[in-house]
């Protein structure tokens, strides 16, 4: 368990996420569907279609002491070719309540170790540009952009790019 301190001093626990966080999840997610500027699609999905894309032996979420969801974290393959079996893609979110408080960071921290323990060697994601703090969030945890998607998709009648991220692991050979 990995715990995010804010800034009063309590703390919240990184737990794997399971079925009883669901709707947490998935009203954080459709959150940031809302602000427009997290992903390109326009509404969460169901549960059982999360469920069913994500890793499970990556995803977390991120609790407070009653139990309050305030983040999470979860990853999906690539591709099902043998080559990428090493290489996925992920996504965090934080209930906007709880930003600036570490939550994100240690989210990624718990992704990241149990990624590399399992013999990943490449986390990657897409961000819109406009998303500086994502960008930062992601610098600091040994991200590095690798290109920018230009006009790769629509949202809203308007063309948006999408900037590449990775981190290549550093443990993994």
């Amino acid at each position: 368990m990995t715990t995010s301190r804010e800034h009063g001093g309590a703390s919240a626990a990184v737990v794997p996420l399971a079925p009883e966080h669901a709707s947490a999840v998935l009203a954080i997610y459709q959150a940031g569907i809302d602000e427009g500027n997290a992903t390109f699609e326009t509404s969460a999905p169901t549960w059982d279609v999360f469920d069913a894309a994500k890793l499970p032996d990556h995803r977390f979420a991120a609790v407070d002491a009653d139990g309050t969801v305030l983040g999470w974290v979860a990853a999906s393959r690539v591709s099902e070719r043998a080559a990428y079996a090493g290489v996925i893609e992920h996504s965090v979110y934080v209930a906007l309540a709880a930003r600036g408080r570490g939550i994100a960071s240690a989210l990624l921290k718990a992704l990241i170790d149990s990624t590399e323990s399992a013999g990943i060697w490449t986390i990657q994601s897409g961000i819109f540009p406009e998303n500086t703090a994502s960008f930062a969030l992601h610098e600091r945890a040994g991200f590095r952009v690798i290109g920018t998607r230009e006009r790769i998709g629509r949202q809203h009648g308007r063309w948006r790019d999408v900037v590449l991220i990775e981190r290549r692991s550093p443990a993994i050979d």
